[in-house]
């Protein structure tokens, strides 16, 4: 029996059942490595054959603190009330209602609560319930690179196809919609967006959403704006593509409690804008899920209505970021503060003076973790480039300056170059 057939008859029954979307007769028999777990064996691999030394950890994408107390303390209240044992469905007036008043004060954003938010279970789940509302097979999403696939990789489970727009340092990492063919705009229905952008770090400018608006008039499709990072916002006042004249016309913003509030693990979030969209969501998602724990809507609710919380969460990043671009460029690293998220987006290294070639950001990771115990994520969608994060764990701002300081004197003595 040949080896093919002897591996053919250990597959259960089960095997040739599974949809193409997800590898159909190949499921669970793909060797391709993902890069996060890439990451995870190098940094076992270093540990394994360097225990003495402390990894510099950079990679973390999520928040290092809790929840303020203030919000633990309302969840500690609301958990104990009978009347939220039930069911959310599309979530409870309480949470709707300060997603409005949130968006009135921190953006002059005027949206009607019962019919223009509806809350979700965190961002992620949104981006894969808002295809839905909208992709046939053949239709076309236009999603930025790097950037967050999940939109992307729903539109291919609904039959539609996904066309990349790079985002590139010559076009100040905004996407170049005027390359887009006209063939590929009379399929699209669905351009997701994601300002402040993870990873790159840039913010969209007033002028570039006007286009987006002009352009999802004039082309027929919806506008998504993923904001998760919108209150890490340092190059100027925070912007709400739902600020643009037209917009509310044309699209949604996806809002996230993690990354302004903290709340990381809590699974709050919400989608507001168009209220015709924002029913089509409503609509998928009452098929998909019963709603967040109306105790943890209330909470973020609190949250919400704190602005304290979310600029203490700015300032933090803020002043870390600066370290870390100092630092960085003491070292050789071409790179200047991010106009928002907690991620720093550099270009990679080439090599070392020992004569080391890095074909890829892959391989610069993985020489940084391996030799110097120094953890980052590598993007090699639109070039070469590393994302360091400024999520790393330090109790105090003299812990901050002794890993700036341990991370400079790894890096002087790496001999990189570019």
């Amino acid at each position: 029996m040949s080896n093919a057939a002897q591996e053919n008859t250990t597959d259960p029954y089960f095997q040739s059942l599974f949809a193409d979307r997800i590898g159909g007769v190949n499921y669970g028999k793909d060797t391709e490595i993902y890069k996060f777990e890439k990451i995870k064996r190098a940094k076992r691999k270093a540990l394994s054959e360097h225990p003495d030394r402390e990894l510099l950890d950079f990679g973390i994408g999520e928040n290092d603190s809790m929840a303020d107390q203030s919000v633990r303390d309302v969840m500690a209240q609301e958990i104990n009330k009978t009347e939220n044992r039930g069911y959310a469905d599309n979530g409870v007036a309480e949470f709707k209602e300060a997603a409005a008043r949130f968006m009135s004060r921190r953006f002059s954003v005027e949206l009607d609560a019962a019919t223009q938010f509806n809350h979700c279970i965190g961002s992620k789940p949104a981006y894969a319930m808002l295809p839905a509302c909208f992709i046939n097979p053949g239709d076309i999403t236009l999603m930025t690179v790097p950037g967050y696939p999940v939109a992307a990789t729903h539109t291919r489970y609904y039959g539609g196809e996904v066309f990349k727009l790079p985002l590139l340092a010559e076009n100040d990492f905004l996407p170049d919609l005027d390359s887009i063919p006209d063939d590929i705009y009379r399929r699209a229905k669905l351009l997701v967006l994601n300002y402040p952008n993870s990873p790159t770090g840039r913010t969209a400018t007033p002028e570039f959403y006007e286009k987006v608006v002009r352009l999802a008039k004039e082309k027929e499709f919806v506008v998504v704006q993923d904001a998760a990072h919108i209150l890490l916002t340092f190059d100027g006042e925070a912007r709400s593509f739902l600020q643009t004249p037209g917009a509310a016309d044309v699209g949604v913003e996806v809002h996230s409690m993690s990354k302004g509030f903290d709340m990381i693990g809590w699974r709050m979030g919400f989608v507001c804008g168009n209220a015709r969209i924002v029913s089509a969501f409503a609509d998928v998602k009452d098929n998909s899920d019963s709603g967040q724990f109306i105790a943890t809507q209330k909470a973020a609710a609190a949250a919400l209505d704190n602005d304290a919380l979310p600029n203490q969460i700015h300032e933090k990043y803020r002043r870390r970021l600066d370290k870390l671009v100092t630092t960085l460029r003491d070292c050789g690293f071409e790179c200047e503060m991010p106009g928002g998220t907690y991620f720093l987006y550099t270009k990679a290294p080439k090599g070392t003076e020992a004569g080391e070639q890095f074909a890829a950001a892959e391989d610069a990771t993985r020489h940084l973790i391996e030799e110097l115990g120094i953890v980052t994520v590598p993007w090699d969608d639109a070039g070469s480039f590393l994302r360091f994060s400024v999520t790393y764990v330090a109790d105090s701002e003299a812990d901050e300056d002794k890993l700036m300081l341990e991370t400079k004197m790894r890096l002087k003595n790496a001999a990189l170059c570019w």
